[in-house]
Formats: C-alpha cells, sequence, structure tokens
C-alpha cells in the first residue's frame, strides 16, 4: 500500500498552533506562552483519492492525542529558557574545528542572539512600501498581457508565458507576507490584500495560510513539517511504482502544488488541517477562489479557450514550476547534506538553520527576495524588503550554520543542476535516529549501500 504522494505534504498535518482569538492567525501576541496541541499519531492512515487514481496519500487520523509541543514563536520579545539551543554538549561546544564542523550540532547561539544582531528598522513594516510592490506587480500582470493580446505573435508568447508566470509567483509571495503579517500592522489589510493576490492566481489564501503557518512552526522535523518532508526509508520502500514516479521522477514533482491542495483538502472548512473557529476563514477563501475560477470560465466563452489558456492556463503552470522550484530549493540540494530531526533534538532554531537561502540573480527582485530564507524562517514577521540587510547582519552569529549561497549576475541556471542532482539522491531519511540525514538508494545510484552523507 503507497504511503505518501509528494514531499510537497500531501497529507492532513498535526495541529501545532492554536491560532489567537483575535486578528489574523498568523500573528501571536505572547510569543512564550505554551498550548496544548494536537498531534497525529505516527502511524498513518492510507486513502486514495478519486481525483488522483495513481497517487495515494497519507491522512491523520480523525482521532488525535493532545501533548505539549513546543513551537517558537513569530516574535521573540525575550530571552529564555527555550531560546538556549546553543548550550554546551557533554561540555563541548556545537561547533567543533574548522575541519569538524557539524551541521547536525545544537548551536552555540540563541534565537535571541541572532534577533539582537538585527538592526530594529528591518522590524518595520511600511504599509505604502508593501502596496508600492503590490502596485507595481499588478501593473506588470495587466501590462503583459495586453501586450500579448495585442501582438499574438508566436515568437511572443514563449517570452510571455515564462514573463508572466514569473510575475503571478512575484503576486503570490506578496500575499505570502500578507499571510505571515509581515505585508503590513493592520490585520484586515492584509487579509483583504492576500485574498486578492492569491484568489487571483487559484490560490485559497487562509487555507494555504493555515498549512503554511504548520510548516513554519515544525521547519526540519522529519514527521511534523508540512512541506518537502521526508520519507522514513521504510515508507520509501512501500511505495509503488507510480507514486514513485509522480513524487520522485521530473518533472511530476514541479507540478504537484494543485494536487496538493485538492488532495490535502485546503478548500474544505471541516479539513483536519483546521480548527473550528477556523471555519469561517476557510469559506471565505474558498468562496473567492470559486469566484475566480467562474470569472476564468465566464472569459473563457468571452475570448475563446485557447486564448485564456495562452493568457492565463500556461502562465499559471509556469508559476507552480515557480513554487515548487524555489520551495523544494529551500531545503535541499546543498553540496552537504542538511539534517533532520526527531523528538528532542528537534527545536525551532535547529529546524530553521537547516534552511537554505538562493540567490535567483537579477529574479531576485522581481519575487521580492524569497531567497533569503534563513532569516525568514526564523524571523518571518521580517518585511521582504529588510531581509537581505537582516540576513548581512546575522552572518556573524550564524557562523557556519549559514550556508553562503553561489551568487550569479543573470540567470540561476546552476539551480538546475542542483535540483536534479537532489531529485536522485535525497530518497529517504533512516527509520531510527533523531539526527537523520537524507540517504540514497542503492538500487537507483548503483552502489552497494546507500549513502548517508
Amino acid at each position: 500500500m503507497a504511503r505518501v504522494f509528494s514531499e510537497c505534504g500531501t497529507r492532513p498535518l498535526p495541529r501545532i498552533f492554536l491560532p489567537s482569538r483575535t486578528g489574523l492567525n498568523s500573528n501571536y501576541s505572547n510569543p512564550t506562552k505554551y498550548r496544548l496541541l494536537p498531534v497525529c499519531r505516527s502511524g498513518v492512515i492510507c486513502t486514495t483519492h478519486q481525483n488522483l487514481p495513481s497517487i495515494c496519500v497519507s491522512s491523520c487520523s480523525r482521532r488525535r492525542d493532545w501533548i505539549a509541543k513546543v513551537s517558537s514563536p513569530l516574535e521573540v520579545a525575550s530571552v529564555d529558557e527555550n531560546d538556549r539551543d546553543g548550550e554546551l554538549i557533554n561540555g563541548v561546544n556545537g561547533v567543533g574545528d574548522e575541519d569538524e564542523f557539524d551541521p547536525g550540532a545544537a548551536p552555540p547561539f540563541r534565537l535571541a542572539d541572532i534577533r539582537a544582531a538585527i538592526p530594529n528598522h528591518c522590524w518595520i513594516k511600511d504599509t505604502w512600501r508593501s502596496l508600492s510592490y503590490v502596485v507595481r506587480d499588478v501593473a506588470v500582470v495587466f501590462g503583459l498581457a495586453a501586450a500579448a493580446a495585442y501582438l499574438n505573435n508566436w515568437a511572443v508568447w514563449p517570452l510571455y508565458w515564462v514573463a508572466q508566470g514569473t510575475m503571478f509567483w512575484a503576486l503570490f509571495v506578496l500575499g505570502h507576507d500578507c499571510g505571515h503579517g509581515s505585508f503590513s500592522n493592520n490585520s484586515k489589510l492584509n487579509s483583504v490584500l492576500g485574498h486578492f493576490l492569491h484568489s487571483s492566481i487559484l490560490v485559497p489564501y487562509h487555507g494555504w495560510r493555515i498549512s503554511h503557518r504548520t510548516h513554519h512552526q515544525n521547519h526540519g522535523h522529519v514527521e511534523n513539517d508540512e512541506s518537502w518532508h521526508p520519507l522514513s526509508e521504510k515508507n520509501y520502500r512501500s511505495l509503488d511504482i507510480g507514486t514513485r514516479i509522480m513524487r520522485l521522477t521530473m518533472p511530476f514533482p514541479m507540478i504537484a502544488y494543485p494536487f496538493y491542495l485538492w488532495s490535502t483538502n485546503h478548500f474544505h472548512p471541516s479539513s483536519d488541517l483546521f480548527l473550528p473557529n477556523e471555519k469561517k476563514d476557510v469559506i471565505t477563501s474558498t468562496a473567492c477562489w470559486t469566484a475566480m475560477a467562474a470569472l476564468l470560465v465566464g472569459l473563457s466563452f468571452i475570448i475563446g479557450p485557447i486564448q485564456m489558456l495562452k493568457l492565463y492556463g500556461i502562465p499559471y503552470w509556469v508559476f507552480v514550476m515557480w513554487l515548487d522550484l524555489v520551495t523544494y530549493l529551500h531545503h535541499h540540494g546543498h553540496k552537504q547534506k542538511l539534517p533532520w530531526y526527531r523528538g528532542k533534538e528537534w527545536n525551532y532554531l535547529r529546524g530553521g538553520l537547516t534552511t537554505l537561502d538562493r540567490d535567483y540573480g537579477w529574479i531576485n527582485n522581481i519575487h521580492h527576495d524569497i531567497g533569503t530564507h534563513v532569516i525568514h524562517h526564523l524571523f518571518p514577521q521580517i518585511p521582504h524588503y529588510h531581509l537581505v540587510e537582516a540576513t548581512e547582519a546575522a552572518k556573524p552569529v550564524l557562523g557556519k550554520y549559514y550556508r553562503e549561497p553561489k551568487r550569479t549576475e543573470l540567470l540561476p541556471f546552476h539551480l538546475i543542476g542542483s535540483l536534479v542532482r537532489s531529485m536522485k539522491q535525497d530518497r529517504y531519511v533512516s527509520d531510527t535516529g533523531d539526527i537523520v540525514y537524507y540517504q540514497t538508494d542503492p538500487e537507483l545510484s548503483g552502489s552497494t549501500q546507500g549513502k548517508s552523507v
């Protein structure tokens, strides 16, 4: 029986952080309070979705167990015992000599140390500056569509598809900032613009925001992470050939996002993804998504389905590939393997330090520096236009725990090699152990044993 479809996390997820009672759920007012939260058993229930006949996804049981989960705050207001991630291990600092650096060791600094290194102005959210990026991106989107429709030339259409798909991805990133509350201090404005931006590219804003919050609160955890989390070796071996192809063979993982949204039920208010008090939010987002889908169908009758495919359909799939590419490379493909954690070895800081920054050349500005990812994961309330400065300020504290990205002046073609290599090598992690690394399937690599680097 197949276990899991995609590393995108195609399964209903454990509830990790209860939302606040007021305002957007992504804004947490008490960063040091722990709550009792529901999580799923390590055993999973397989279900086959009718809309994905060759794909089996794992599902959390409706029966939940409540245990105390420690999730790091989105805002770090003070230093407490939970920041002490850099304590000595067996009397030895987490960072060894130059040639003995262990990326899985606890770091010799705390989350509060990183925060203190970041200039105060990097935390300020400038609503008007954020809105200027929305105006810029929307103007470019409509300008590209108008130019392509006017020229209507097959020499132009491929260029338009790449450019417009990239702009759709830029819109997603701005909506992503709304979901984190880093767009503005005004929660209503964040919600309105988040719905506008995400619905325009067929993303259910609140449904995605809630599951993405789970990812940030559990990054680097083998069982609880939500985005591109690894399979255990046992589950990997149990995959049927169809699921392996869909999960691990290019280009299928790069078009997984829409299937992920549907198979994990991001649209239904009664999904295990959501708490009862989040149902109204999910209904609102699904209604906005449905309105956008209806608008696209209506436009297809007006200008013709082929024209709509050229103007919107193909750019949409380019956007999907951007989303899957960027999110995958945030957590995979480094020349040295990155650790994943279980049990007591995991905490918010150590999980966040397993993420990677990526340089996209001149595209960095277009997609709002989303490749500057380490500081974003640790402090998602920092606006995107301060991430580069905040990262530079934090580097002296992070030391070797920060992996400097390969720089490029124009287009990041080198990342394609990183993607393909990682897809071939990063197959599963050990069934046991609280600090594990991706291993290579010896049957695919031709070696006599899996590589665990």
